[in-house]
């Protein structure tokens, strides 16, 4: 026998079963090649006519791994692009700058459809106010006719140039050369699906689409982006936001001065410190000043009308003597200096609060409105407020973008009804019109994360079944994918995750550091305290986080290998951003796990599609899927009331998990023994090791001494 061959075949086998079930792949083992989502082979299928954008996809396909050298490499991707010229240093490096700005590279119709298919990239403009007027009819008897929607014709999908390389927004679209080089030091090197979508149109419309009359001849545009959880939203909206403040800061005479320009609305505290720093880093050596709302800040002049942010509370209400010297402190104040401000909904309209309550503040020098998890800030928990913040933005050259991984159609109706309803107040063209930007499936879970729905019965089953996953061993119900931690778990209430905590306090052996590996947080906590435990699991102090759906949303935790929901989420939204904490920037290996209990079976049937869609753009073959066709029909389909009550309130048996006359409370409680109990038997055990630690320390010293230590002893 040939021995090369003998050589050669062992290779393969010990390759097969390195990447099969014998490999370990977790979100925390390192930054991926390639953050991307999606890859589909659609350049190959149709032929080999047009090699200029086919290099450009293997390149982003590919990516380039650190200066490491690929010596198996096909001499089709020897070739340099743009993005190698700019990374390759030296003389090469310094002279081809200019011609690439002289001379930017621009894709054909065909390439552009080529490569926003191969990415499921898919770009809509939405009706104009002019269109949805005309359907509007009136009926026979007088009444206008509701059930009308615009039609297909309506919809115009368009195909504008992608971005295929971050070395591009320099030379093709002139963003500002600091920001460039910030994005280069942060190691931006391939563009995710939203941000090769999103921002050509955002920077230069007109050089992404040839004909800008399709926009209503306008030189900017609002954007509505439906992007998986991770995929680089924050990074597309800051780019544009932060250039554009530079490109007006160099035709300003006082470059020194700080005048209010954009607006990003978040829905959290958390959401909102890390769009902060984002943008800080970005910002470096631009003059560029970002800045957080705080409470108390003054963000515009004070006026007669304006009034004090907490006036209406109870505690001022009872004392007049008290209210005197807070407008004099407030007055002294200065107005916060800042190019970009960051903001909750609330603590932003309290300070643009006036006598009138209908009437805001104005903010004129605003150009640039961003709402991150739009389908929140306008959901009708936030919606009077972010539309107040939106009504008070009174610039007529204000751009609108609006951001999430879920979009429901009624969230979409409303922001373009109200951009096109705030063009016709202020007299602006109503031709321009709202572009949609869809990556992949639109409402859907990331595709590269492994989901498990676990039938656990009762409430002690869920309990059981979460302390096996503590186990550093523990595996998924079918045993084949490990949960490792870091990982976070997600309950319907405050009362359920406090408890939650206290009774998994002692879970983790003290050898491996104990209670202080497992934490909680949610919004009854202070900002101090929130902000502590934040730090404490991002380097790693903590490795199981107790939380609510405060932590559902935007917040990034790049090494986070698995997400448990202990209580089954109040929506297939709420679970498409739970189990988005993992998998995030295209790393593999995440672990999405669902407990839930026969109360839940009436509200599973959702989770379980999205988990049917989820795996299907995963190419999964529908034999190996875990969810079965027959196991979708079994389920029950809840309806339009119960669909509202679960978002609104969650899970009735569970809501509260107080004791009941009926019994049913104590069910519903997350307890096997009393917190006394848990602690006294803590205590016993560490009484029980140091006793034993103890004797092994006197049998030490005896072995060391002697007979004639002991004999000695008596003696004295």
């Amino acid at each position: 026998m040939d021995i090369l061959k003998l050589l050669s075949r062992s290779t393969k086998q010990t390759g097969k079963n390195a990447s099969g079930k014998g490999a370990v792949i977790l979100p925390s083992a390192g930054t991926p090649a390639n953050p991307q989502l999606f890859h589909d082979e659609v350049l190959e299928s149709r032929g080999k006519k047009r090699k200029r954008g086919g290099e450009k996809v293997d390149v982003v396909k590919q990516g380039e791994e650190d200066d490491e050298v690929d010596f198996f490499a096909s001499k089709t991707a020897a070739p340099k692009t743009k993005k190698g010229r700019r990374e390759s240093g030296g003389e090469e490096e310094s002279k081809k700058p200019e011609t690439i700005l002289d001379e930017p590279h621009l894709l054909d119709e065909e390439e552009c459809r080529q490569i926003l298919k191969s990415h499921r990239l898919k770009h809509t403009l939405l009706p104009s106010a002019k269109s949805q007027d005309k359907k509007v009819k009136k009926s026979k008897k007088g009444k206008a006719d509701k059930k009308k929607s615009p039609s297909k014709d309506d919809y115009k999908q368009l195909y504008p140039q992608p971005l295929t390389a971050f070395a591009d927004l320099r030379s093709t679209y002139r963003i500002s050369g600091r920001l460039a080089e910030n994005l280069a030091t942060q190691g931006y090197k391939i563009p995710t699906e939203v941000q090769m979508g999103s921002l050509p149109l955002l920077l230069q419309p007109e050089t992404a689409i040839k004909d800008v009359a399709e926009l209503g001849g306008v030189s900017a545009v609002d954007l509505l982006a439906v992007a998986p959880t991770g995929s680089g939203k924050t990074l597309a909206f800051l780019i544009p936001a932060v250039n554009s403040i530079v490109q007006r800061r160099r035709l300003s005479e006082d470059k020194k001065h700080h005048g209010l320009q954009a607006i990003i609305v978040a829905p959290t505290k958390e959401l909102a410190n890390q769009i902060v720093n984002e943008a800080k880093k970005l910002s470096i050596g631009t003059g560029i000043k970002v800045v957080g709302m705080k409470k108390g800040m003054r963000v515009v002049e004070e006026n007669e009308d304006t009034v004090q942010e907490e006036e209406n509370s109870s505690d001022e209400e009872e004392s007049d003597e008290d209210e005197e010297p807070k407008p004099s402190q407030k007055s002294k104040q200065p107005i916060a200096k800042a190019d970009i401000l960051v903001t909750t909904p609330l603590i932003l309209l309290h300070a643009l609060a006036t006598k009138n309550p209908e009437k805001h503040a104005p903010m004129p020098s605003v150009k640039t409105l961003i709402l991150d998890e739009a389908d929140v800030l306008l959901d009708p928990l936030f919606r009077d407020q972010t539309l107040g913040i939106w009504n008070a933005c009174v610039n007529p050259e204000l751009r609108v973008t609006l951001w999430s991984a879920t979009m429901g159609s009624n969230i979409e109706a409303l922001a373009s009804s109200t951009i096109n309803e705030r063009r016709r107040k202020l007299g602006l063209e109503t031709t321009a019109r709202v572009v949609r930007l869809v990556v992949g499936l639109k409402d859907s879970a990331i595709p590269n994360i492994t989901h498990r729905l676990i039938y656990a019965a009762t409430e002690p089953g869920k309990l059981i079944a979460l302390r096996q996953l503590l186990h550093p061993t523990a595996k998924s119900a079918d045993a084949t994918q490990s949960l490792r931690p870091p990982f976070l778990v997600f309950t319907q209430t405050i009362p359920r995750a406090v408890a939650l905590h206290s009774e998994l306090l002692y879970d983790i052996p003290a050898e491996a550091g104990g209670s202080t590996r497992i934490a909680v947080l949610h919004s009854d906590l202070s900002d101090v305290a929130r902000d502590q435990v934040m730090t404490r699991f991002r380097n790693g102090e903590i490795w199981v986080l107790i939380t609510t759906d405060i932590l559902s949303r935007g917040v990034d935790f790049k090494g986070i290998n698995g997400v448990v929901n202990y209580d089954v989420p109040n929506s297939g939204a709420s679970y498409i951003h739970r189990v988005g904490r993992t998998g995030r920037a295209g790393r593999d290996g995440g672990v999405a796990v669902t407990f839930y209990t026969k109360e839940d079976i009436p509200y599973v049937r959702d989770v379980a599609n999205i988990i049917a869609a989820s795996e299907k753009q995963a190419g999964k073959p529908a034999s190996e899927a875990s969810m079965q066709k027959w196991l979708l029909d079994a389920l029950p389909k809840p309806s339009k009331e119960e669909k509202k009550k679960l978002k609104m309130h969650g899970v009735e048996a569970r809501r509260s998990g107080l004791p009941s006359k009926d019994g049913k409370g104590d069910k519903m409680k997350i307890s096997t023994k009393s917190g006394y109990e848990r602690r006294m038997e803590n205590n016993r055990k560490g009484a029980i090791q140091g006793s034993k630690r103890r004797a092994k320390e006197v049998e030490a010293t005896a072995e060391d001494g002697g007979e004639e230590s002991e004999w000695g002893g008596l003696d004295e």
